[in-house]
């Protein structure tokens, strides 16, 4: 699948995310109306569901209704045969700073390794296109790697391990936990999961807590990639 030089040529990224408000009360009401609107289309499968709840459920889905609350970058490093993971987060309550600090970081990357790609795991569905209009709702200039306009799907320099997964089947969604525990790679859900999130950001406060399981996902997407590549996994004790 991928050789040690192209895999030191991938920066895995992964990002979680929150409602951009604690309830859906704090919305204005012109965005409550819009959510109302939206959460209809859920509620044929669960007609007793009010909006409010569902807006704790699900608006840390939409970039239009949520946040982005951590971004973590990693690198894989090779010495000989054996890789080694280097991770890096970018997270807290204020999310312009976040995609400011984390945009500054790609703009580096790109000048110490020039053609370098993306990889995340439903990152062509999800992170890559929610980061890309995160930063345009803040009037933040997009980074390269994440503009798309002009191109052509096979022209971004984005893998996605789901993709890599389907072998061009296109009925349905394989979460990254499931690919891990097939492979027997360890779960990268043994304290919270997405749906918990947003709940950890707002009632918590816990902003470690979420950068810590956003880079055992970051460290387990490169440990699927590994693997599928049929090359020696990063030492859990040091990673």
């Amino acid at each position: 699948m991928f050789t040690s030089n192209q895999l030191e040529n991938l920066l895995f990224v992964d990002i979680e995310t929150a409602s951009s408000h604690a309830q859906f009360e704090d919305l204005s009401e012109r965005m409550q109306k819009l959510w109302e609107r939206k959460a209809n289309k859920f509620r044929f499968s669960d007609p007793d569901t009010s909006p409010e709840d569902l807006y704790a459920q699900k608006a840390a889905i939409f970039a239009e209704f949520g946040k982005v609350v951590c971004i973590s970058a990693g690198v894989l490093r090779f010495e000989g045969d054996q890789p080694h993971f280097h991770v890096q987060s970018y997270f807290g309550p204020d999310e312009r700073k976040t995609l400011v600090e984390f945009g500054a970081m790609l703009q580096g990357y790109q000048e110490k390794r020039p053609g370098y790609r993306l990889c995340a795991h439903n990152g062509k569905e999800f992170d890559f296109p929610y980061l890309g209009r995160r930063y345009m709702i803040h009037g933040l200039p997009i980074p390269d790697i994440l503009q798309v306009q002009g191109k052509k799907p096979w022209e971004t320099s984005f893998v996605d391990t789901m993709e890599l997964w389907k072998f061009g089947d296109y009925k349905s969604y394989t979460s990254l936990d499931l690919i891990a525990a097939v492979m027997d790679i360890p779960s990268p859900k043994d304290d919270i999961d997405g749906s918990m999130v947003s709940h950890t950001f707002w009632v918590e406060g816990a902003h470690e807590r979420i950068k810590n399981y956003c880079e055992k996902d970051v460290l387990t997407t490169a440990q699927v990639v590994l693997k599928m590549s049929r090359l020696p996994l990063v030492n859990m004790q040091e990673a």
